[in-house]
């Protein structure tokens, strides 16, 4: 059929549907043809990645009746990629699709085409939701879709009662026009497009539909609880903070956090005390404490420079030093470790190297930091426990001034080390294995599209991470660098510490002691709890000096929160000299490096 006179494009979305795609295809052009001229429309047969007779039952179709096309794709798409090249190999300016299952009554569909080909509006879709007209829906999908709708009128100011029922058409210079911003792939496209079409101003159709549920109705985990919510906080983001979000107010917002952390930190310890011994610290031995932990930051970009090449990927050390700093002013300003997020977008858009690759690269990183400090500290236990101080190291825990504080750190780093070692064994033992653990895994959780899409990631993801772990010679090379850098961390601790008057104590004492502590307060600092105000690293720090050393408590925690001033200053002097450098924005940073995708699109092909 020649695509001049076509006015009314559908486009029938497929995935294994050979028991029920002749029959679809059928009934649509019955319906179409009883409202429109029979040269008028085509219906196309997006059929995505399948692996069953799908394929071969379109394309005979497609030969027998000039009005039907197939559009086949290689791999999987999910859902909106599929209808996103169907709608451009189109030729209608009416672009129409509804679920091949045929769950919506097919007597709407003239009142589905006509509202959009008529011009009278520029969207229009099915409404399960209707007061006038509720959809009989079982018990766990009516609950699903309730929340998904009600959370997307919520967070994303939709006026629309009903975002995801696959019946809908579009204008097609309007639908484009929308396209142009939509991320989404998958089974969220649908929402992401009416909800922008709204933003737009564009005109939007809802109406009510009987709707009948076929086929299996079970709420998918992947798709439904992770994809779907995952991507509305997305666009709430998108759509609600980041246009508020400038450089002077996050330059605002991390001088508050700063007084608020200060201040609650003063409700809590006997800061006047503390200040006191702070006051009286040798600053010649702490500027010589700052100066070493700046040597171990080149260290850290050398590192990261032999676990990037493992990956393929050759950049400078200079460049990558630079990059971490960024990163790890992100970790002092945002939460959750958000700066972990700044580095891989900082590799992806300074060097293009993959998200996948960039996250994996620093869990590697991640992994052999809490490896050797785990080391460190295990090797300092042991000694301590040999020479008889095993006593001293369970009164110095339960006999602390912060004791609540003291045993949480404690556990909290016994079980981010133990955490540390599992990881590394497991990343090792799958790296010898031909087994693909990762699809294993998440086809248990869910069969669904968007599954194939997050396991693509992932299998990403662990095959860089067992990269490095499978070349013996760069697991060692990079374990002595991660050995030599946290040994100037601690180095850097122990001088901060013997800066305070009355700090005299065996060497061979004070590198022990410092090692312990400093390695327990980094495991410690891991998670994000803070009994009573006390950060972990500086409970877990004090509670070991003070312990198994004639050093009194508020010398040691002013030794801890002068330490970890110290190596903050450092940081965010390198951070904000290495953003002016790199030319990178903080906040924009921490958005884009949140968002990780698939860089390669799978081929496809359209049979007419």
């Amino acid at each position: 059929m020649s695509g001049g006179s076509v006015e009314v494009s559908v486009v029938l979305p497929a995935y294994n549907e050979e028991a029920t795609i002749e029959n679809t295809v059928e009934t649509t052009l019955d319906t179409l043809a009883s409202f429109l001229p029979s040269d008028s429309f085509e219906v196309i047969v997006a059929e995505d990645g399948c692996d069953d007779r799908t394929p071969e039952i379109a394309d005979r179709m497609a030969e027998q009746d000039s009005r039907v096309r197939h559009f086949h794709s290689d791999e999987r798409l999910g859902r909106g990629g599929a209808l996103n090249h169907a709608f451009e190999a189109a030729h209608g300016e009416t672009l129409v699709y509804f679920d091949t299952d045929l769950a919506t009554d097919m007597s709407h569909l003239e009142e589905l085409v006509e509202s959009v080909r008529s011009g009278d509006y520029d969207f229009a879709t099915g409404s399960r939701w209707m007061p006038e007209n509720v959809a009989d829906r079982p018990a766990k999908r009516d609950f699903a879709s309730r929340g998904f709708n009600g959370l997307t009128r919520l967070f994303l100011r939709s006026d629309l009662r009903d975002h995801q029922c696959g019946f809908k058409a579009f204008d097609r210079t309007a639908l484009f026009d929308v396209l142009s911003n939509v991320e989404d792939k998958h089974w969220f496209w649908d929402t992401e497009v009416l909800v922008r079409a709204q933003r737009r101003g564009y005109k939007i159709k809802e109406f009510s539909v009987d709707w009948t549920p076929k086929g299996d109705t079970k709420v998918d985990l992947v798709r439904d609880v992770f994809g779907m919510g995952s991507q509305i906080g997305r666009c709430w983001w998108e759509f609600s903070v980041e246009p508020r979000i400038t450089r002077r107010v996050s330059m605002a917002v991390g001088v508050l956090l700063t007084v608020v952390a200060v201040a609650l930190m003063s409700l809590y310890l006997p800061m006047e005390s503390v200040l006191t011994q702070m006051s009286k610290a040798n600053p010649l031995l702490v500027g010589v404490a700052a100066l070493i932990y700046v040597v171990s930051w080149p260290l850290r970009g050398a590192r990261y420079k032999d676990i990037l090449e493992e990956l393929g990927f050759t950049e400078t050390t200079q460049f990558l030093t630079g990059a971490i700093f960024i990163s790890q002013t992100g970790n002092l300003v945002f939460p959750a470790r958000a700066g972990d997020a700044v580095r891989a977008y900082v590799m992806k858009a300074r060097r293009g190297i993959p998200y996948p690759s960039g996250f994996a690269s620093l869990a590697v990183e991640r992994v052999f930091d809490l490896l050797t400090i785990t080391v460190l500290a295990g090797t300092v236990l042991l000694g301590l426990t040999a020479s008889g101080q095993a006593a001293d190291i369970v009164q110095a825990i339960t006999g602390a001034e912060q004791r609540e504080a003291a045993r949480t750190a404690v556990f909290v780093a016994a079980g981010v080390g133990g955490a540390a070692i599992a990881a590394v064994g497991v990343i090792v033992a799958s790296a010898r294995s031909d087994r693909n653990f990762v699809r294993e895994v998440v086809t248990k959780v869910s069969s669904d599209s968007y599954a194939d899409y997050v396991a693509s990631l992932i299998e990403r993801f662990t095959g860089d991470v067992q990269t490095v772990a499978s070349d013996k010679k760069a697991f060692v090379r990079v374990g002595l660098s991660s050995l030599t850098i946290w040994s100037l961390d601690v180095l850097t601790a122990i001088l901060v510490l013997i800066a305070f008057p009355g700090v005299s104590l065996d060497p061979i004492m004070l590198v022990a002691v410092g090692f312990f502590a400093v390695s327990v307060g980094n495991l410690a600092k891991v998670l994000p709890l803070s009994p009573g105000g006390v950060g972990l690293y500086e409970a877990a720090f004090t509670v070991f000096v003070a312990g198994l050393t004639p050093i009194s408590w508020q010398i040691a925690l002013g030794a801890a929160i002068l330490d970890h001033a110290v190596k903050n200053i450092v940081t965010l002097i390198g951070g904000v000299a290495s953003m002016f450098s790199l030319n990178v924005s903080l906040t924009q940073a921490v958005e884009e490096g949140s968002e990780m995708s698939v860089e390669s699109e799978p081929t496809s092909s359209l049979d007419d």
